[in-house]
C-alpha cells in the first residue's frame, strides 16, 4: 500500500529513502518511517529514535533536547504503530486525545492506514443524522 498523502516533498523523499535503506516494506516499517518523516525534527534526528543496526526503536529519544510537543507526539504514534509500544507510566500520552491534538492529525490517520491496511480497505458510508427525532 502506498501513502496517498504527504506533508511535503521532504516527507515523501524521506519515507522512500528510509524504506530503501532498511530494505523492508512491511506495515511496521511503512507506518514508522511515514510517521517519523512528517516532522522536520524527527527526520533530522532519525538516528536518535531508530536503531538501524538492530532494526528497532529507541524510546530514549523521546527525552532528547531537540524534541518539541509535535515531534514527541509524532514519535509516540510511530513507536506505538511499531509493535504497540507505549511508555511505561506515561501511557496516557499515547491516547488519541493527546496524540491527535496537533496539525499532524491528517498524516497520523494516513500512518494508521499504512500500518493496518487490512482494516482500512472498506470505506463506510457516512451516517446521516436527522436534526430532530419524530415521535
Amino acid at each position: 500500500m502506498k501513502p496517498t498523502l504527504f506533508r511535503d516533498s521532504e516527507h515523501e523523499a524521506f519515507y522512500y529513502r528510509m524504506l530503501d535503506e532498511c530494505r523492508n516494506v512491511d506495515g511496521y516499517h511503512r507506518a514508522l518511517f511515514y510517521t517519523l518523516g512528517i516532522s522536520k525534527d524527527t527526520r533530522g534526528h532519525i538516528h536518535d529514535v531508530f536503531d538501524f543496526s538492530n532494526g528497532g526503536i529507541k524510546p530514549e529519544g523521546l527525552s532528547a533536547p531537540w524534541q518539541t510537543g509535535s515531534s514527541v507526539r509524532t514519535c509516540r504514534l510511530a513507536f506505538n504503530l511499531w509493535k504497540g509500544w507505549s511508555q511505561a507510566g506515561a501511557e496516557r500520552y499515547s491516547t488519541p486525545h493527546e496524540l491527535f491534538d496537533c496539525g499532524f492529525a491528517p498524516y497520523f490517520v494516513e500512518a494508521i492506514r499504512l500500518r493496518y491496511p487490512e482494516y482500512c480497505k472498506v470505506q463506510l458510508p457516512p451516517v446521516n443524522f436527522k436534526a430532530e427525532r419524530s415521535r
